[in-house]
């Protein structure tokens, strides 16, 4: 019997120490507030970024991306906000931490692989990071995280990849207990963004986002229903919709 008791501590203690070396499951969300800081910093309000600022600030941004890199969600403890607002900040942080490592660039597709394969290979599938010991890339992020786990078509606003037709990087970062505020922000923001949509009665010429990712928007209503939540104009249901040519070139102040 003593045999078995020392061998289920053993196994206990195993358990324990292999958990903590993962670093996969944060009992608590981190802090954003050293990514929220530098965002202030080196990003202007209509969402144009400092990248040379960035470098300077290098450590500190490591500094971020470790934090989350070592702390990623727990899903059976954290709050739905607590994981949606991590993967946001995670995904634009180390968006920026990419521009950064390779700067100067002129657009983020100046980063593909050599072979690049649509949708397969890209620079958004290359794993330069990791997040609780695992590899990962901005495409998992994106699609197999926030898109799939999460039913919130404003994450669209609120992920940045670093060209100018994207929504503009929030000079901020997003926090729990504002997430939901945050988010309507950047949706009103974008939607009435002149330079990037373009909104009337009876036409509207609107970014490729809604035609990527349409069934994203269209689950309670076609696209006009949807950007009549946020446009200041109100859009004719019968309205034309086209779509405007994405400018890749980099969202550099």
């Amino acid at each position: 019997m003593k045999v078995q008791i020392l061998l289920a501590c053993i196994l206990l203690f195993n358990l324990s120490c292999g958990a903590s070396d993962l670093g996969a499951l944060g009992s608590s969300a981190p802090s954003h507030e050293l990514f929220d800081q530098l965002l202030k910093k080196h990003v202007t309000k209509e969402g144009m970024v400092d990248y040379q600022g960035f470098i300077k600030d290098k450590a500190r941004l490591n500094q971020y991306c470790d934090l989350l890199s070592k702390n990623a969600p727990d899903r059976k403890s954290w709050s739905e906000a607590e994981q949606l607002a991590y993967w946001i900040n995670a995904y634009n942080a180390f968006t920026i931490k990419l521009i950064v490592d390779n700067y100067p660039v002129k657009s983020i597709q100046d980063l593909h692989p050599k072979i690049k394969i649509p949708l397969i290979n890209t620079v958004w599938h290359i794993k330069f990071f990791q997040i609780g010991g695992q590899d990962a890339s901005l495409d998992e992020i994106e699609h197999k995280i926030l898109r799939k786990e999460f039913e919130e078509p404003r994450i669209h606003f609120a992920i940045n990849c670093a060209s100018f037709s994207c929504p503009p990087l929030l000079n901020e970062a997003f926090v729990p207990a504002r997430l939901d505020a945050q988010l309507d922000k950047v949706a009103v923001a974008f939607i009435n963004d002149l330079k990037r949509n373009k909104i009337n009665r009876d036409k509207v010429e609107i970014s490729k986002i809604f035609s990527w990712f349409k069934g994203d928007f269209t689950k309670n209503g076609d696209i006009i229903d949807y950007l009549n939540q946020y446009s200041k104009v109100k859009i004719n249901p019968k309205a034309k919709v086209t779509y405007l040519d994405y400018d890749w070139s980099l969202n550099e102040k």
